[in-house]
């Protein structure tokens, strides 16, 4: 049944091939498409089309423009004969675009089964056969889909399929009205058929139809021109692949409650995932806008009925175009400062207290990534001016709020006031995300995670971010945390990682250690194991593998991790350390590495002429925002790294050396004192401070 030229030739076009490279997905799918997509039905798909009510069908018209369709008939007027031959006894409603397509030998027609109260699907692509009292259709592909996106609903016949009712009306437009575009925008599934003439491989070529679902309001409608996300999905790109060759598209628009099908064709205008409004969109990553070139309503064209039951999980996991709106609107502040409003307070531990915001008049909170930071401005009862702190946000970015973890610190000026004074209802303002500690959850390379104390707080985020993708994007990537704190008391988030271990099914790991033990507590049901995280303590824990590891934690406790990753073998470049680290961890150089230190002086004499004194300084003494803070001043900072820009001062005379090079924008004739130091050349280094 399976002939050779199948077994060896691949089963995807060109423009399918591109998508999959673009994505990195190419010989996966190849492999997988070997096994999964044959030239013949398997008995369960066979099966599965014989008990559905109704069945998506693509076509194309003798102008060349695609239209989808529904096919409808009762349990069982789908059979299949053998494994190679579909037959359909249904009739097609009075003005279908399709009914055409069907009646001619050889015309190629995309088919959708799909299950709405299970949300099971499977495509099959045919040609037509011969039509007596059914249509007999020859099977050139068949494969299974995933569910995402597919609401359920529970069905209900009014009518006999085939007869005709007397609301039963068609109407031709070539504009969308208002009506049209309400219920457009209102949907929350849709089908879309795509196709590529037939030319050398009749078996791969010509037309695919598929299924389309998101909240309502995942399509935006302005004028004539729909726009619609592509969210991720089985990696074959069998639509988008399409439309890279031919860009043109079928959609409709069953309407479940009335029965009345939207029917539209028109071009297609493929947005990659740098777009901006894809960008903004959650759960996008592409999208496609669609301008009609004409459309017809069929009214009360189907006989049956469906209610919604409840949206896929994977549906309430993406946005809307108004919210998509609402980030770009976001967006055009930039980075000015922003106010936040406290929602929600929680104590985490006997140390750490988490504050939720959001933004004080409403408007969308910009997109971050797993592992970023913000950065806040307060003013502490007791003083003057105001103090600019950056902390790590522990919320995830499908999160609808920002949630920080701060550490009381004994000589914190600004921990203190946080845990003693904000309250819910309080505002305070912040600059938007950034950072350069961040996951990729789309990466295959195991993930390990180590923190210190409250280094665990862009770790949760991290760890709620890689097990939403699982079920998202169907990422994969395995992760181990281990975080190290005093005692149970000091520790924070221990039960959300013991929930998702238990929710990801092995793919992520956490190691609870503590260095003093409360009295009753025991190894193996209150924490892992006691003491340091040391090499011993990898060796015996992790598997053999290739990872990337996440440090952070106070500067001592990262620093001896660092030191025994590289004794057991771990390459520079697959250690990362969190923003407020780099500075103060000392590294050592893979070996070949081409690193670029800037030089700086041998001495130099370093004067603060707001503050009247100067000082000595040598080559490798201390930054300059240590010398500052040495003697009694208190400038603005927010990371330790260059990373949020807070630290900037005027340089009146001299030049700067970074030693670690700064993220941020720097303005002319200013300097990053978090990370700076006198340069090669600069006897006196002045700064206004």
């Amino acid at each position: 049944m399976i002939t050779k030229a199948t077994q060896t030739q691949s089963p995807f076009h060109e423009g399918e091939l591109v998508m999959q490279s673009k994505v990195g997905k190419r010989d996966a799918i190849e492999k997988f498409a070997r096994v999964a997509i044959r030239p013949f039905m398997p008995d369960q798909h066979r099966e599965f089309y014989a008990q559905l009510p109704f069945i998506v069908a693509g076509s194309i018209d003798e102008s060349g423009d695609p239209w989808a369709t529904l096919l409808t008939g009762k349990p069982g007027f789908v059979q299949s004969p053998n494994a190679t031959r579909l037959t359909l006894d249904t009739v097609v409603v009075e003005g279908d675009p399709i009914a055409s397509s069907l009646t001619k030998a050889g015309s190629p027609l995309g088919l959708l089964g799909i299950e709405i109260p299970t949300r099971r699907r499977n495509r099959v692509n045919v040609r037509v056969g011969s039509r007596t009292d059914t249509l007999e259709l020859d099977v050139d592909q068949s494969f299974g889909n995933c569910p995402q996106y597919i609401q359920t609903r529970d069905i209900s016949f009014i009518r006999e399929p085939g007869t005709v009712s007397d609301t039963q009306t068609q109407l031709d437009f070539e504009a969308l009205d208002e009506e049209s575009t309400a219920f457009i925008e209102a949907a929350d599934t849709f089908f879309v058929s795509s196709f590529i003439n037939v030319e050398k491989r009749p078996d791969i070529e010509g037309v695919d139809v598929s299924h389309r679902g998101g909240m309502p309001g995942f399509v935006k409608v302005e004028g004539n021109t729909l726009t619609v996300p592509d969210y991720p999905g089985n990696f074959l790109f069998n639509t988008i692949g399409n439309f890279l060759l031919n860009p043109k598209a079928g959609l409709v628009f069953p309407d479940f409650e009335t029965g009345d099908l939207l029917m539209l064709t028109g071009s297609v205008e493929i947005l990659w995932d740098d777009h901006p409004e894809v960008l903004a969109f959650k759960g996008a990553e592409r999208g496609w806008r669609f301008t009609a070139k004409k459309g017809k309503w069929l009214r009360d064209a189907l006989p049956f009925r469906a209610s919604l039951a409840e949206y896929s999980p994977n549906t309430l996991l993406s946005g809307t175009w108004s919210e998509a709106k609402a980030v770009l609107e976001a967006q055009t502040l930039g980075n000015s400062w922003q106010p936040l409003k406290v929602v929600n307070i929680e104590q985490e531990s006997s140390v750490i207290k988490s504050f939720y915001f959001e933004h004080a008049h409403g408007k969308a909170l910009l997109p971050f990534e797993a592992g970023q930071y913000l950065t806040i401005a307060v003013q502490p009862d007791d003083t003057a001016l105001q103090a600019i702190r950056t902390y790590t946000l522990s919320s995830a970015p499908h999160h609808n709020y920002y949630r920080i973890s701060v550490k009381k610190e004994d000589d914190g000026l600004v921990s203190k006031y946080l845990h003693d004074h904000l309250c819910v209802g309080d505002v305070l303002n912040a600059k938007a995300p950034r950072g350069d500690f961040f996951i990729n959850a789309l990466e295959k390379r195991p993930a390990v995670l180590l923190a210190g104390g409250v280094g665990i707080t862009p770790m949760i985020s991290i760890a709620q971010h890689l097990s939403h993708e699982q079920v998202r994007s169907r990422a994969s990537r395995t992760l181990t945390v281990f975080h190290a704190t005093q005692n149970t008391e000091q520790r924070a988030f221990s039960d959300a990682f013991r929930t998702l271990e238990k929710e990801s099914f092995g793919t992520i790991k956490y190691y609870s250690f503590v260095t003093n033990p409360l009295k009753n507590e025991k190894p193996g049901v209150d924490f892992n194991g006691t003491g340091y995280l040391s090499a011993d303590v990898f060796k015996q824990t992790l598997a053999l593998d290739d990872y990337d590891f996440y440090l952070c934690g106070p500067a001592a406790f990262m620093q001896g991790v660092y030191d025994s990753l590289r004794e057991l073998g771990v390459r520079d470049s697959r250690i990362y350390a969190e923003a407020f680290g780099p500075a103060a961890l000392k590294r050592i150089a893979d070996v070949g590495s081409v690193t670029e230190a800037e030089e700086e002086a041998e001495h130099a004499v370093i004067k603060f002429s707001r503050s009247k004194f100067e000082q000595r300084w040598s080559k490798g003494d201390e930054l300059l925002l240590d010398v500052a803070e040495q003697h009694g001043l208190t400038p603005n900072y927010g990371c330790r790294s260059g990373s949020c820009g807070s630290c900037s001062v005027r340089v009146l005379s001299g030049e700067v050396a970074y030693r670690t090079k700064p993220s941020a924008p720097i303005t002319p004739g200013e300097a990053l004192i978090c990370c700076a130091v006198p340069a090669k050349g600069t006897d006196v280094l002045d700064i206004e401070l």
